[in-house]
């Protein structure tokens, strides 16, 4: 990461923007964001044909919600997935996000199968396809046509990632594909597939190609569509199998260069980790947070935020605050600088993966009976505890990302061995909402598979960590939240140099010797860190008279955020301040009886 991310500020976007044959939405994407949000309406309103009541019931028969289908179909949800350069809404990721989220708030599966799988399917053809690629598949998600992707098979398979295809060359010319995968989204419904195809013998990282299957290209007798699957998460998506039986493919249908499959997936999952943790992750607690404190509302006492259930639901605010730091701070990096993105966005799927799945448990215990009701006013909440766990593919997402981060912690330790220089990451990052970069369009092209300048900087935002820690030592004397703060952050920043002396002493292991147990701990306490670098750098660069901003400027959410980080590090760390807790559940209160979300953006809910 680099100056660059400062550079000068993008012009202003026109008021809306028409997509190819498509309405005219506003070009802002909080804009379209809150769109989205007043046409699904209220969720618990008895009539609301998009509400939790019709949601719930599409669940319970393991149906997709037509009705609402049909509404985001009207709505050109498949434009927001296309580049603004080939006819669609697609200008920056973090926009993007922000125009899923009133979707996952509302239902996981929906989020997925009317939605997100498109892109991470169509996000290989923006990266590395051709002409033809890039407008064909423009024209299938502007006309409400589906792609799905069908993964090739990882080592830590669940059922998702289970089977996979592989290719030989035809005779003629072109290939032909053989496979089976039981397991796929929207496999009964598409009409194009990216698959990942075994073109070459062995694990290499040669061993996988990527092709566009186009089912209008292909014999019909070679494709065979399986029943759908039942699943426990996520139960109205259409999840089926596709069986390939000597396929044949045209040469055309080759995505970038034979072999280059495993790359092109590094690239191109940078975008898909991001959207999942700050569009599916954050979204979906934000809901199950909403359940909890309606609960409360509807008990006896009221919504009194005290005692016990005052300090959890206070805790879990703060603790989404800080994942939609983390999140956030990914997704605009996406947006300024995609080729520094690979490391950040693995730690940002890694960490809200793992923090927000303690929160729901905690939510739980809030809720007690509650969370196990399954009409319309709760049963949201175990809708969610089924459909999160399959968003982040379970184990499998959590070894995909490690795969990822474990390699940084040895480069990390060669530069602390080095003693190479510290470059913090720039306060852009850090402000929700704010400008993107000065390229008209987030560019897919730009994506990097291996982690930029590993030689020359220690990390950007650990660095961020050390800086803000230092100034807020400048602030003590603004009051003892101020001042705690500040001990936390010292204490933080110790744990960062502590990380990256643990990381070299890994680094001068032989080279020829597996992972060590030792990396996948530092994994978990390099990724806390991150979150408390994000927490700390957003409460920094807050706009405190910008609407909602008082809160994210003042140190209440951050403070009791990074001292729930500290203790899960293992450090000894004080209470903190009275008053801190019952502050915190007031402004989550506030923003629950006024009808705002509770993440960074505050957005008003219908």
């Amino acid at each position: 990461m680099n100056d660059n991310l400062t550079a000068a500020p993008t012009p202003a976007a026109p008021a809306v923007r028409r997509t190819a044959d498509g309405p005219c939405l506003p070009a802002d994407g909080a804009a379209r964001a809150q769109h989205v949000e007043d046409l699904l309406g209220d969720p618990f309103a008895e009539d609301n044909p998009h509400g939790q009541r019709a949601l719930l019931a599409a669940d319970e028969r393991r149906q997709a919600p037509a009705a609402t289908e049909d509404l985001l179909q009207r709505f050109g949800l498949g434009a927001e997935f296309v580049p603004a350069l080939l006819g669609g809404r697609l200008t920056g990721v973090e926009d993007l996000a922000q125009v899923l989220r009133p979707v996952f708030r509302r239902d996981v599966a929906l989020g997925f199968g009317a939605g997100m799988t498109a892109l991470f399917a169509a996000s290989v053809v923006w990266t590395a396809g051709d002409g033809r690629q890039r407008r064909d598949t423009a024209r299938r998600l502007l006309q409400d046509g589906r792609i799905t992707i069908l993964h090739r098979e990882f080592v830590h398979a669940n059922a998702i990632l289970r089977g996979e295809y592989s290719a030989r060359p035809a005779p003629g010319g072109g290939f032909v594909v053989d496979g089976r995968k039981d397991v796929v989204i929207n496999a009964d419904r598409a009409d194009a597939f990216v698959a990942y195809v075994r073109t070459a013998d062995g694990d290499g990282p040669d061993s996988h190609s990527v092709f566009l299957l186009q089912t209008d290209r292909l014999p019909s007798h070679a494709v065979h569509r399986l029943p759908r699957v039942r699943t426990h998460g996520m139960r109205g998506a259409h999840y089926a199998g596709l069986d390939l039986v000597q396929c044949p493919v045209p040469p055309d249908a080759l995505i970038g260069q034979l072999g280059e499959g495993i790359h092109l997936s590094l690239r191109t999952f940078q975008v898909s980790r991001a959207l999942v943790a700050g569009g599916a992750l954050v979204a979906g607690m934000d809901s199950a947070l909403r359940y909890a404190v309606r609960a409360l509302g509807d008990s006896r006492r009221g919504l009194v935020l005290g005692g016990r259930r005052g300090r959890v639901l206070a805790g879990v605010f703060a603790d989404l605050l800080a994942c939609d730091s983390l999140a956030v701070a990914g997704l605009r990096l996406l947006d300024l600088a995609p080729e520094y993105a690979l490391i950040p966005s693995a730690a940002v799927k890694y960490a809200v993966s793992a923090l927000l799945h303690e929160d729901l448990d905690e939510l739980a215990a809030v809720l007690g009976a509650r969370g196990y009701d399954r009409g319309p006013a709760y049963g949201g909440f175990q809708k969610l505890v089924r459909d999160l766990p399959v968003a982040g593919l379970g184990h499998a997402g959590t070894a995909d990302t490690q795969a990822v981060l474990v390699p940084h912690l040895h480069t990390l330790g060669h530069a602390a061995r080095r003693g190479a220089p510290w470059q913090e990451a720039p306060a852009a990052l850090f402000t929700p909402g704010a400008p993107g970069a000065p390229e008209s369009a987030f560019d897919f092209r730009r994506l990097n598979a291996e982690p930029r300048d590993p030689h020359h900087a220690c990390d950007g935002l650990l660095a961020a960590l050390l800086g803000a820690a230092a100034r807020l030592e400048g602030k003590r004397d603004r009051g003892p939240r101020w001042a705690a703060l500040a001990d936390l952050g010292r204490a933080l920043a110790a744990e960062v140099h502590h990380l990256t002396q643990r990381c070299a002493a890994l680094a001068g292991r032989p080279e020829n010797t597996g992972p060590s147990p030792a990396a996948y701990v530092l994994v978990d306490r390099y990724c806390l860190l991150l979150a408390a670098a994000s927490c700390l750098a957003v409460c920094e660069n807050a706009a405190p008279h910008a609407p909602h901003g008082a809160l994210l400027a003042e140190p209440d959410w951050a403070l009791l955020a990074l001292t729930r980080f500290a203790r899960r590090l293992g450090l000894e760390v004080p209470d903190v301040p009275d008053g801190v807790i019952p502050d915190l559940a007031a402004a989550l209160v506030d923003r629950y009886r006024h009808g705002h979300s509770f993440d960074l953006y505050a957005m008003r809910l219908a």
